[in-house]
């Protein structure tokens, strides 16, 4: 199994990444998250110059945010900076579509574009919108075609799993495993979660600020895709759904993902402070040093070939050590 790392996009993402090939992490991936993120492409391209062996991809990138065209050349433009390092994953947009207000694309629509940005970059000519195109690039501007990286695609049902074992390389999953991830021979799984000492508490300040951010997820997870009476069955729910419902409808997405894999929104610190916090260790992998290595080995167990976690909090170093320690205990095994 492979150890790689994931980082909502800021503008230090590029020393991070350099921080986890430095302690011996497998590939970063960040976010293409635009509504609260520097740019995806500027920022690997970056993280490209300041490594060596680290592999480098965004992940997952949102096929409506950009033309074809434009992410085929920054995929291009980034294998030139990083050549055999670069891994590209696409996903239909849980944040970087849910936070401005717009529903997931169709799986049609991500079908249609990977195969047009697969196609420009073996080099062909492809119909997008109703033109056919071509990357143009002469010598010096891009390598020469065909620029070959791997694809992942995020999927979690039938649909997705059927685009993805068609036009992709691997499987690119989080929140939960799909039954199908042992199908696909490159298989990644996103999480977060905190390494906790063998007498720490769940509710302490520094596993709120590590550990928070992705157990919030549970809450911005049901509300997206079960409403307000799913959110309302979890612990704090109520609290949490209270907060949000202060936001005009209109505008409620906003304060749902604001913060998002950074930081507790105001939603979020109320559902914690009224005992959401319990569900600290089935919303994500924090446990104990043994705890995080079984649930690795679990996963590994359900087809995960690359576990990635995302650090959170204030100390990114000995959140990475932490967890790095824990899975290294599997994945050497």
């Amino acid at each position: 199994m492979e150890v790689s790392c994931a980082f909502p996009t800021s503008l230090s993402s590029p020393d991070d990444i350099a921080l986890a090939e430095e302690l011996g992490y497998d590939r970063a991936w960040v976010y293409d998250t635009p509504q609260q993120s520097p740019d995806v492409w500027m920022t690997l391209a970056l993280a490209a110059e300041r490594t060596e062996r680290i592999g480098l991809g965004p992940g997952v990138l949102v096929p409506s945010l950009r033309h074809p065209m434009v992410n085929a050349a920054g995929t291009a433009t980034l294998a030139a900076l990083a050549p055999g390092r670069v891994s590209v994953s696409f996903g239909t947009g849980f944040t970087g579509r849910r936070a401005m207000g717009y529903r997931a694309i169709t799986w049609a629509f991500m079908d249609s574009y990977i195969r047009a940005y697969r196609g420009l970059l073996r080099g062909e000519v492809v119909e997008w919108e109703g033109a056919r195109m071509q990357m143009l690039h002469p010598d010096g501007h891009s390598p020469a075609r065909p620029v070959d990286v791997p694809v992942l695609v995020g999927a979690l049902g039938p649909k997705g799993d059927a685009v993805a074992r068609e036009l992709g390389d691997g499987l690119f999953a989080t929140l939960q495993v799909p039954e199908f991830m042992k199908d696909h021979p490159q298989a990644a799984f996103l999480v977060w979660g905190t390494v906790l000492d063998d007498d720490e508490q769940i509710d302490s300040d520094r596993v709120r600020a590590a550990g928070g951010p992705g157990w919030a997820l549970a809450y911005h997870g049901a509300y997206e895709f079960g409403g307000p009476d799913a959110v309302r069955a979890l612990p704090g729910g109520d609290a949490w759904m209270d907060t949000v419902e202060r936001t005009p409808d209109g505008e409620r997405h906003l304060s749902v993902h604001a913060g998002h894999c950074v930081e507790l929104n105001d939603a979020d610190r109320a559902a914690w402070a009224a005992g959401g916090h319990v569900l600290l260790r089935d919303a994500t992998i924090s446990g104990t040093r043994d705890e995080v290595r079984r649930k690795v080995e679990e996963l590994g167990a359900q087809g995960v070939t690359e576990i990635v976690f995302q650090p959170c909090g204030p100390d990114t170093r000995a959140e990475l050590e932490r967890f790095l320690d824990a899975a290294r205990a599997v994945a050497t095994v």
